[in-house]
């Protein structure tokens, strides 16, 4: 499973650089407040994924960022698929790991379709728990919510934010024609063994985002850093350009937050300074957008909306608002 975040090393910095908090007594500085949860709109969404059975990431991961992108006439969401239990444990993620997860719902794809398509959404971001006790990763089930939503929602951009599927597995998702085919990196190459699942990689990962691209010309893929666990500036800069040699054309980063006392603590808050050179090193390096900032997540409301304006200019297709979709 997969959220998304980031930091500097107070060694590679000036002052201002990054806020560290290696005892855990620090509060969190002003520009992580968010407001909470609520509203019309979001009690709306709230109980159309109850009616239809269907998770979010957006509850299953806590993320920061529900009470902006559940709001509004221009409201998003990230529905989670396969269910809500993970097979692998990743220091970073706040969402529940078993060894064997319940049997994947079989009405889920046609209940993916139903909402999104009542949502008219012109952008929507499919994800999925690790699902490593089904022979294909769950990958065929995955494969018919994208096909769902393409019958039910013409207009829609999908982007698939998966694990890290790699041959036959990664084949048959990318047969259901996502537009958009994104997978998380997560951490820099000397994190990985401590924050993600020793069944992660920093290599598989990049196996997946490039296998994406040799498998379709036109998906876009996309990746994410989390900042703030410990990594160092030119650890960063690093695993841009490695993402980049990847093919990877898209790119989040953020700032991690501890989700719970077991979780892996926060060792520095990055500055929105700080990010905002990255995205400037980024976009230099030839990404086609960095979204870059202390709450960027990889399904990021204003990353997103770039990415549907990217896909349709490259496809030649027309925006929702003309009506020709």
């Amino acid at each position: 499973m997969s959220l998304d975040l980031l930091p500097i090393h107070p060694s590679q910095g000036g002052a201002g650089d990054s806020i560290s908090r290696r005892d855990g007594s620090q509060p969190k500085p002003a520009w992580l407040k968010v407001p909470l949860p609520g509203g019309e709109e979001y009690s709306r969404l709230k109980n159309m994924t109850r009616e239809l059975k269907l998770n979010t990431v957006c509850e299953e991961a806590r993320c920061p960022n529900m009470g902006e992108c559940w709001s509004g006439s221009q409201a998003t969401m990230t529905l989670m698929v396969l269910g809500d239990e993970c097979t692998r444990r990743c220091r970073f993620c706040a969402v529940k790991t078993v060894d064997a997860a319940a049997a994947p719902d079989p009405d889920e794809p046609k209940n993916v379709g139903v909402a999104i398509g009542e949502l008219n959404l012109g952008y929507v971001v499919i994800t999925s728990v690790d699902r490593d006790d089904l022979e294909d990763g769950g990958a065929a089930h995955y494969a018919e919510c994208v096909r769902e939503i393409h019958q039910r929602s013409s207009r829609t951009i999908v982007e698939t934010l998966i694990p890290d599927y790699t041959g036959e597995p990664l084949a048959t998702l990318m047969e259901a024609e996502p537009e958009v085919l994104a997978h998380n990196v997560e951490v820099v190459p000397r994190l990985q063994r401590k924050i993600r699942d020793p069944r992660c990689s920093f290599e598989r990962s990049l196996e997946t985002l490039a296998g994406a691209r040799a498998l379709s010309k036109e998906v876009v893929t996309k990746s994410s850093l989390m900042l703030g666990l410990g990594e160092e500036h030119h650890e960063v800069i690093e695993s841009m350009e490695r993402l980049r040699g990847a093919g990877c054309e898209l790119l989040t980063l953020g700032q991690y937050l501890r989700p719970s006392q077991q979780h892996a603590p926060v060792i520095e808050y990055i500055t929105p300074e700080r990010f905002e050179e990255y995205r400037t090193l980024g976009e230099a390096m030839g990404f086609q957008h960095v979204a870059s900032g202390p709450l960027v997540r990889s399904s990021y409301k204003a990353g997103e909306l770039f990415a549907e304006r990217f896909v349709r200019e490259r496809r030649g297709l027309s925006s929702p608002a003309e009506g020709q979709l």
